[in-house]
Order: C-alpha cells, then sequence, then structure tokens
C-alpha cells in the first residue's frame, strides 16, 4: 500500500503541491525505490513548527524539518515529515540558495531518517549529507526547484 498525502498549513509562500508531490513520488519509488509507503508530510510556519518542536522533542524555537518515524520493523517506509516554509527562506539566504530548492532538500532529508540515515554524530551525518546532496543534485536535473513557487492568482 502506498499513501502519500501533504498538508499545506503555512501561508508564507504559495507552493504547487503537485509538482511538490511529484518531485516526492520520483524520490520514492526511483531514487529510493520505495513500492510501499504511508507518508504524510506537513508543511508549517515557524509558529507551528515551535510548538511541535517543543511538544515532541523538548528543543526551543523553530526549525527546518522534523521527521516522525511509525516504521514497524518491515519493508514500508510509515511516517510524518514537518516542513517550515519560514526556515527554508531565512536557510536559503544563509546558503546562497532558492528557498524551493531548500524544501526539497528538508524532504529528502526527512524521508533519509526514515531510511533509517542518522545525523547525530559527526561520521553519520557526513554519510547522511552526502546521500542527501547526491539526491537533490539528481533530483535538480531533473525538476526546476523554482517551479514549486506557485504564484497567486489574481483577484477577479
Amino acid at each position: 500500500m502506498s499513501v502519500l498525502r501533504f498538508f499545506n498549513r503555512q501561508k508564507t509562500r504559495p507552493i504547487d503541491l503537485q509538482l511538490l508531490k511529484q518531485i516526492a513520488l520520483a524520490t520514492l519509488t526511483e531514487f529510493l525505490d520505495r513500492d510501499h509507503y504511508e507518508l504524510g508530510v506537513h508543511l508549517v510556519n515557524a509558529k507551528e513548527m515551535s510548538a511541535v518542536n517543543e511538544k515532541y522533542l523538548h528543543h526551543e524555537g523553530s526549525t527546518d524539518v522534523i521527521t516522525f518515524d511509525y516504521n514497524e520493523n518491515d519493508q514500508s517506509l510509515r511516517g510524518e515529515i514537518f516542513i517550515c516554509i519560514d526556515d527554508a527562506l531565512i536557510q536559503a539566504k544563509q546558503f546562497a540558495v532558492s528557498w524551493q530548492s531548500e524544501v526539497a532538500r528538508y524532504f529528502v532529508h526527512g524521508l533519509l531518517h526514515l531510511e533509517g540515515f542518522d545525523d547525530t554524530e559527526p561520521a553519520l551525518r557526513k554519510a547522511m549529507k552526502r546521500r542527501e546532496n547526491n539526491l537533490v543534485k539528481e533530483l535538480s536535473q531533473r525538476f526546476d526547484f523554482r517551479k514549486l513557487s506557485r504564484r497567486k492568482r489574481a483577484a477577479r
């Protein structure tokens, strides 16, 4: 069974959810070779991310991505990925990239956590970052991340 749901609860930037879903499906099926998954992807603002971070991880403030792993030692991928659009904007400026590419990177990062990657120790973080960079590079050659920025329609 494969389920992929997106929940956009932020108003910081309009996002093309269809394109994000295409990017997600390509990552899951083509690059990670996953047939079975049950994922919820939540696009949130800094206020909601701070609340999630404090309630579940007992950390103060917002963060870029939080992953909840619901896997039960089988071959499917189950979990939720929370992506903070406000943090994507801040980090995009810091790293001189587009905020849209940061959103794609956060999704990949969350998936890698569900795949078993860990970034709590330097050696593990290095291996995860290498895989993340490779996936983002491959995805960027196939998708124009800038198109994730859906333009608001003019009022009629």
